[in-house]
Order: structure tokens, then C-alpha cells, then sequence
């Protein structure tokens, strides 16, 4: 992918104004994100057992707790809900796609991006980088409103075809397959309505 993004830049004039990158797949690396993050916290959490500390405290007052109690409430007390964090990051980004002149577009992501470095989160902001590195394609996307939804709808209706027949023993097949389904093919004889 990366050689044909390579070449395409190389060989067409004005690339840089052409290529865009579409919502789809920066919502898509920003969903990974936010799953490493959510993941990276429960696992925290499970280690500190807050979520059994939460429910032994939600119908305790405070001067009733034991001293053991007191600890685990101050635990989850002092612990911030990074995956939220990280959500909230994403939705900022996903709300970008909005604008409509290149000038606050690229204000918006550069706003997004001191945000996504400053959040302390390392899936997120290794995000932020490549987001960054990709920006003025971004950009075209969004002042252009260009994106490829309708390709990847196609892309992941071929995909459900090939897991629903648990595979193909050849091409042919399975070219044959996606015409069938996906080609708007009449299969009924003339004069017959289907």
C-alpha cells in the first residue's frame, strides 16, 4: 500500500492536492487506539481490583469504611478513566470532518494534534503522529468532501461473502460469487418477476 501511495505521489503532478485520506480509516486507526487504551486500563484495573473496591463502596459512607476500604476507595478515587479520555480525543477528531475551508480545518487537527501529543496516552499519540504525517491528505478530504464510504461498504459486503462461504477454492469461484450477489444480476427467466 505504502510503494502505490509512493509511486502515486512520484508519478502524478500536483499529487499532494489530489490524494486524500478519508474518515474512514483515521476513525478506524483512532477506534484501534481507543481499544489499546481500554484495554491497557483494564487490565490496571483488574490488577488493583477497583471495580470489586467500587461495589463494596457505593452503599458505604466513608466514616462507616474500614481502613482497608478507605485505601481501595482512594484508589479508585485517584484513578481517571483513561479510556474515556481517549474516546473523547477520538470524538474530537471525528467532529473535524465538519469544517468546510482548508484554513480552520487545518486549525482544527493542529488544535487535535497539541491535544492527542499532550494526552499522555502512547496509542493515541502514536496516532497523532501518523495523523500528522498525513495531514494535508486529510485536509483534501475534507475540503474536498471526498471519501471512499462507498468502496468500503463494497470492500466489506466481498468480505462478508468470502466468511459466509468459509472460503473459495479458487478465484473463478469466487469472482463468479461476488458477481452473483453484488453484480445486480436478474436471475429469473424472461417474462418472470422476481
Amino acid at each position: 500500500m505504502a510503494s502505490l501511495y509512493h509511486a502515486t505521489r512520484e508519478s502524478q503532478p500536483r499529487a499532494e492536492e489530489k490524494i486524500a485520506f478519508g474518515k474512514f480509516h483515521v476513525a478506524k486507526h483512532l477506534g484501534e487506539a481507543v481499544d489499546k487504551v481500554r484495554r491497557q486500563e483494564h487490565k490496571a484495573l483488574k490488577a488493583m481490583k477497583t471495580l470489586k473496591a467500587a461495589s463494596m463502596t457505593s452503599s458505604t459512607t466513608l466514616e462507616n469504611m474500614t481502613r482497608r476500604q478507605k485505601l481501595r476507595f482512594k484508589a479508585l478515587r485517584d484513578s481517571t478513566l483513561k479510556t474515556a479520555y481517549a474516546w473523547a480525543i477520538k470524538k474530537f477528531a471525528m467532529s473535524l470532518w465538519r469544517y468546510a475551508s482548508k484554513t480552520w480545518t487545518r486549525k482544527g487537527w493542529e488544535r487535535w494534534l497539541s491535544w492527542a501529543a499532550r494526552s499522555g496516552l502512547e496509542p493515541i499519540k502514536k496516532v497523532a503522529g501518523t495523523i500528522k504525517d498525513h495531514l494535508w491528505g486529510i485536509l483534501n478530504a475534507v475540503v474536498l468532501e471526498v471519501d471512499n464510504d462507498l468502496a468500503e461498504g463494497l470492500n466489506s459486503r466481498i468480505k462478508m461473502i468470502k466468511v459466509r462461504s468459509k472460503g473459495f477454492r479458487n478465484k473463478e469461484r469466487f469472482t463468479n460469487a461476488t458477481y452473483s450477489h453484488l453484480g445486480g444480476l436478474n436471475l429469473y427467466p424472461e417474462g418472470v418477476v422476481g
